[in-house]
């Protein structure tokens, strides 16, 4: 496992409109969460999506994957922990979603996000030198 280049923990209360007659989340909706976790982190590096289209760069997600363990039910709170472990190629983003309450782990997934140059639409074998920056590092 990779480890986490800088991190963050994001809290939800799981509304009455992302579940289904047994009150249970619909499995589409743990992409959603992931995302709203994924702007967490992005922010916390000053490069989120507004900045990130500012500085030239797309980065749409390219794969994502969820491993459901225990399923998520209508009014349980939940934290999403996003850990960004990869960062020269592309974005990669470990994410887990655990049980504020018990700390028992309900999933895991990952995203993977590549830089596209929004003036020539191409997508770029390295992450440009704003995202090491952000992230305090120098692009050799």
């Amino acid at each position: 496992m990779n480890k986490s280049i800088v991190s963050s923990e994001t809290e939800i209360d799981v509304p009455f409109f992302d579940v289904d007659l047994i009150e249970i989340v619909w499995h589409g909706n743990y992409a959603k969460y992931f995302e709203i976790a994924r702007c967490d982190l992005l922010d916390k590096i000053g490069y989120g999506y507004m900045a990130m289209r500012d500085s030239g760069y797309a980065w749409p997600v390219i794969d994502l994957r969820i491993r459901y363990a225990k399923p998520v039910i209508f009014r349980q709170k939940i934290i999403v922990q996003a850990d960004l472990v990869e960062w020269q190629n592309r974005l990669k983003i470990n994410y887990q979603i655990i049980d504020k309450v018990s700390g028992v782990r309900l999933s895991r997934g990952y995203t993977s996000q590549v830089a596209v140059d929004m003036a020539n639409r191409e997508m770029c074998y390295e992450s440009p030198a704003i995202l090491w920056q952000k992230l305090g590092f120098e692009k050799s």
